[in-house]
């Protein structure tokens, strides 16, 4: 498979909100309001500041020579301060390739190109994500690609909007 790791646009936002829902139902059991994510998508999409989309593109070559392109999957960078480490980390979130696209290296190069940004960005000092505890396939990519776990739990105070 021939992929091609580009950023995404504005009008990679229903296709980016379609599979947010999919994760969500699929990782975390969530039935998540779809009106919401498309308008939380698409202000990621708007604002580098909040989110930076990138997506997989599976490229073949059609009959006449011209290359087929096709979205299989996405992940979405965040931003976080250390002042411990006077630098930032950057957080892979909202991960998702297309079921029949898994186990074929989609997210890997999706990995490794965002690990070669953040290299190459001055005050990035690592990546992180968090996982379901009890999503194992998912913890064995991340090891596999050099990732360790950090010791952490996430707790959280969610505050529900009237946003949508």
């Amino acid at each position: 498979m021939n992929l091609r790791i580009r950023e995404a646009r504005p009008a990679d936002a229903d296709l980016l909100a379609r599979w947010n829902l999919a994760m969500a139902e699929e990782t975390e059991h969530k039935a998540l309001d779809p009106g919401t994510v498309r308008a939380g998508v698409a202000a990621g999409i708007a604002d580098p500041a909040k989110a930076r989309y990138f997506i997989a593109m599976r490229e073949a070559l059609a009959a006449g020579r011209e290359t087929l392109a096709e979205p299989v999957g996405t992940l979405m960078l965040t931003r976080e301060w250390s002042d411990w480490r006077n630098g930032e980390w950057w957080w892979i979130q909202s991960v998702y390739v297309d079921e029949k696209h898994r186990r074929q290296g989609v997210f890997a190069a999706l990995y490794r190109h965002v690990e070669q940004l953040a290299r190459g960005s001055d005050g990035v000092i690592g990546l992180r994500l968090y996982v379901e505890r009890a999503n194992a396939d998912a913890q064995k990519t991340y090891a596999s690609l050099g990732m360790k776990e950090a010791g952490y739990r996430i707790y959280e105070a969610e505050f529900i909007s009237a946003r949508g």
